[in-house]
C-alpha cells in the first residue's frame, strides 16, 4: 500500500469514527489541523481572534453534524474549503455591518443637524415675534406694514397720515430693539430662520 493509499484509508477511518461519534477521532481531528486552519483563516481576515473564532466554530459545527458529514475530497481539502467559505461569508458580513454603521452615522448626524437647526430656528423665531410684541404700538405697527406686508415708508406714512420722516424714524427704532434683544441669540450661534436677515 503506498504512502498516499495509507493516507486515504486513514482519513476513511477517521471520518467514519467522527460519524459514530468517537471523541478520540474528533481530538485528532482538532489536534491535527486547528493550527494551519487558523493561520489559512487569518490569510483572509488580518485578524487571529476573529481567524480562531471561525476554526473553532467549524469544529463545532463538525461535531453537532458528525452524523451527517459528507467529504468527497480529502479530508485537509475539505476542511481548508469549509474554513474559506466561512471567511467570505465573515469578510462579506463585515462590509454589510461597516456600510450599516456608515449609513446610520451619516443618517443620524443629518437628522440630528435638521432637528438641532429646526429647534434653533424654532426658538429664535419665537424669540423675533416675543420682541416684536413689545415695541410699543405704533412702531410694532409701522414695522409689520413695512416687513410684513412690504409696503414702502411712503405708503405707510399716507396711510397712517404720518411724515414720511417719522415713519423712518420708527422703523430704525424698532430694527435698533430688535437686534439689541436678538443679538445674544445670534452671537451664540442660534441658527436664523428663513427671512430673518431681512427682517432686520
Amino acid at each position: 500500500m503506498t504512502i498516499n493509499q495509507d493516507n486515504l484509508v486513514k482519513q476513511e477511518q477517521l471520518i467514519k469514527q467522527l460519524r459514530e461519534g468517537h471523541e478520540r477521532a474528533y481530538e485528532a481531528l482538532f489536534t491535527t489541523y486547528y493550527k494551519e486552519l487558523v493561520i489559512h483563516a487569518n490569510r483572509y481576515l488580518y485578524d487571529m481572534e476573529i481567524s480562531k473564532e471561525i476554526v473553532q466554530d467549524l469544529f463545532v459545527n463538525l461535531y453537532e453534524k458528525r452524523h451527517n458529514i459528507e467529504i468527497n475530497s480529502s479530508l485537509r481539502s475539505y476542511l481548508y474549503r469549509a474554513v474559506q467559505n466561512r471567511c467570505i461569508n465573515q469578510i462579506n458580513s463585515m462590509k454589510i455591518r461597516d456600510k450599516y454603521v456608515n449609513y446610520v452615522k451619516t443618517n443620524n448626524t443629518e437628522e440630528e443637524n435638521v432637528i438641532e437647526k429646526s429647534i434653533d430656528a424654532s426658538e429664535l423665531e419665537a424669540a423675533l415675534y416675543s420682541a416684536i410684541s413689545d415695541l410699543p404700538p405704533k412702531c410694532r405697527m409701522i414695522f409689520k406694514m413695512n416687513r410684513f406686508e412690504g409696503l414702502s415708508n411712503g405708503e405707510i406714512a399716507e396711510r397712517l397720515e404720518l411724515s414720511k420722516r417719522t415713519v423712518e424714524t420708527q422703523i430704525t427704532k424698532a430694527l435698533k430693539t430688535l437686534r439689541t434683544k436678538l443679538q445674544p441669540l445670534l452671537v451664540n450661534g442660534i441658527a436664523c430662520f428663513a427671512g430673518l436677515i431681512l427682517l432686520l
